[in-house]
């Protein structure tokens, strides 16, 4: 019988050492984020404000013509490090496609908490908001991955009005459980208790009525990744929201974000996926444009019937607020 446990909990959670080259990132980032910026010009409005401290701001970058809806991209970086300035080129699928793209940076521990970062990532979403009407997709990487799932947790800090505009949410390599980070020398900056990795972790919460969240991983990536990644699938759609779990082979943690600014990608076009139109009741009554390419978890995810696959990928504005 084979059993498995964690003995180095640093390097369960240790990205960059784990990939071949991984010392190009974030660095890797910086001159096609640059790039993207000045391409856009006078449709990237930069450093817009939602709070008084001096990381609450976010980038909305604008697309040709009136706008679809509203993509939030919520950074990662373990709650310690980085900014929104990263990551800019991973909204030119989406502002291709017709959407806005709003990119927040947030205050960062230790000089505040966890539960301090969820009220500003909210804040974001609210001023964003108020600028950008229509649906609102969320989109966040890591530990991003664990504040845009908070948004649709049954403890949201978002208000109603809100929630009921959120169409869907993708969370990328997310951290669901924040429990296993008590254990790595991280967290004498992050300062996670165990009360606050109870109250934070999307894993440890009811969904909000329908929510609608794809978990999307690297299949190269650190099994601890994988594993959060399935986890929130597994437990919330055992909670009544509508799941979908994906590991995308070959791509590490770093690459595995590169899909977002390609239209036509699969992670791109999940993340602004339209409301489900199947009415089988087994399933979203969606796909990907290769199945082939993807191992899908959950029967949430399961091929479509052929009848709905036309309608898989209609970027055009849909009508309510289906989560």
């Amino acid at each position: 019988m084979l059993f498995q446990q964690i003995s180095d909990w640093n390097d369960a959670y240790s990205n960059g050492p784990n990939i071949p080259g991984g010392e190009r990132w974030p660095q890797a980032w910086v001159a096609p984020a640059q790039a993207f910026r000045d391409e856009l010009q006078g449709r990237a409005r930069l450093d817009l404000a939602y709070g008084d401290r001096p990381r609450r701001r976010f980038d909305l970058f604008m697309p040709e013509a009136h706008p679809a809806g509203l993509v939030v991209f919520v950074h990662g970086g373990f709650w310690i490090k980085l900014d929104k300035s990263y990551w800019s080129h991973l909204a030119r699928g989406a502002v291709a496609s017709g959407y806005a793209v709003a990119m927040p940076s947030y205050t960062l521990c230790p000089e505040v908490r966890i539960a301090d970062i969820t009220r500003e990532v909210a804040a974001a979403i609210a001023q964003a908001a108020t600028m950008i009407d229509g649906p609102i997709m969320l989109t966040g990487h890591s530990a991003g991955g664990q504040l845009v799932t908070r948004m649709i947790s049954e403890t949201s800090p978002l208000p109603e009005s809100l929630r009921a505009r959120i169409r869907h949410t993708v969370s990328i390599s997310g951290l669901h459980d924040l429990r296993p980070l008590l254990r790595i020398a991280m967290n004498a900056d992050l300062g996670i208790d165990s009360t606050e990795a109870e109250t934070e972790s999307p894993a440890l919460l009811q969904p909000l009525p329908g929510a609608r969240v794809t978990c999307w991983v690297g299949g190269a990536e650190r099994p601890e990744f994988i594993r959060q990644n399935a986890l929130l699938a597994n437990v919330w759609l055992g909670l009544g929201a509508k799941t979908c779990c994906i590991e995308e082979p070959g791509r590490h943690h770093f690459n595995v974000l590169d899909g977002l600014a390609d239209g036509m990608r699969s992670l791109r076009q999940r993340q602004c996926a339209p409301s489900p139109r199947s009415s089988r009741g087994d399933g979203w009554g969606e796909g990907h444009s290769d199945p082939r390419a993807l191992r899908l978890r959950w029967a949430q995810c399961r091929a479509p019937h052929p009848k709905f696959a036309a309608a898989n990928f209609d970027l055009s504005p849909q009508k309510g607020g289906e989560r």
